[in-house]
């Protein structure tokens, strides 16, 4: 220790308070039925100004992410399902399918008559055939929250385009939301190069689900992002609610699963939060003394 040949005493050295990375997933994590509650908004905007750094880790793409969503401002994000990682404006990561994978993707799918939507970052693309079943089926799941939710909807109704035919832009991850057989049938079909898991928003007891490259998850983006902003994995938060989300949480140095997910994703979680419809990040951020 070095002297002090003023002969005062040194001041107590203090160590700044420890900054934090939290990953939150958007449908039934952050949002109820895509709109964001205000108290959520104010959590993430005061655990910023603490100092910790907060990012979206969503299923959706950067097309399907609207201005509400992202009002409260991020530090950056992890898009559809680890396919697309973005930090403080840099984008770090942007994988999309191989032509050849994607037009076999698109090619059974419309063998089999399913109702999709091809999710890139810049944009939505949906079968013409399939825009009204499409139509049908969102609008049905959004106005299962309180008064309808019709905003959640427009949100993704407003901003697909229609496909005639083949591919029409490179594409990371495809929704389907109605199949008249198990998406999971349609996945094998087209071979090992793609996986399937639950989609969060068709989930009515139909034929649904997300069809990604194997061997991505949101817990790779994660990674991606915590080496950019220069944060210990142990001190990273992740929070959400569906399959997509299993791999985050057990990545993260400490993971907290919605309210009533499934058993597989509260194995994996350390702790629990109130769903969305609660506001339950306003409690699960002041327990935790982000903000």
């Amino acid at each position: 220790m070095s002297s002090d040949p003023a002969g005062t005493s040194s001041p107590t050295s203090t160590t700044a308070p420890t900054s934090r990375a939290v990953f939150l997933d958007v449908d039934g994590t952050y949002a109820d039925y895509g709109v964001v509650p205000e108290g959520h908004v104010r959590a993430v905007q005061a655990a910023r100004e603490a100092g910790h750094k907060i990012l979206l880790c969503t299923g959706r793409p950067v097309s399907m992410l609207s201005a509400h969503i992202r009002a409260a401002g991020f530090d950056g994000l992890v898009a559809s399902a680890g396919a697309y990682v973005e930090v403080d404006g840099e984008v770090l990561l942007d994988r999309r399918f191989p032509p050849d994978l994607a037009d076999r993707t698109v090619a059974a799918l419309d063998t089999n008559g399913a109702v999709y939507i091809l999710e890139s970052q810049e944009s939505l693309h949906v079968p013409a055939a399939a825009v009204e079943r499409l139509q049908e089926i969102i609008e049905e799941h959004f106005q299962q929250g309180p008064d309808g939710r019709a905003a959640g909807a427009s949100a993704i109704l407003d901003t697909v385009e229609l496909m005639t035919d083949g591919v029409p832009v490179p594409f990371a991850k495809v929704s389907v939301f109605d199949a008249p057989i198990p998406v999971k049938a349609i996945a094998d079909g087209i071979g090992p190069a793609v996986a399937v898991v639950d989609n969060s928003i068709a989930d009515e007891g139909r034929h649904s689900g997300e069809l990604f490259q194997h061997g991505i998850s949101k817990a790779d983006g994660v990674a991606i992002a915590l080496e950019r902003l220069g944060i210990r994995r142990e001190d990273s938060i992740g929070v959400g609610d569906g399959q997509n989300d299993l791999e985050m949480l057990a990545y993260v140095g400490l993971g907290i699963a919605i309210e009533g997910s499934s058993p597989e994703l509260m194995a994996v979680a350390q702790q629990t939060a109130a769903p969305p419809s609660q506001e339950g990040l306003v409690s699960a951020f002041a327990e935790l003394g982000l903000s």
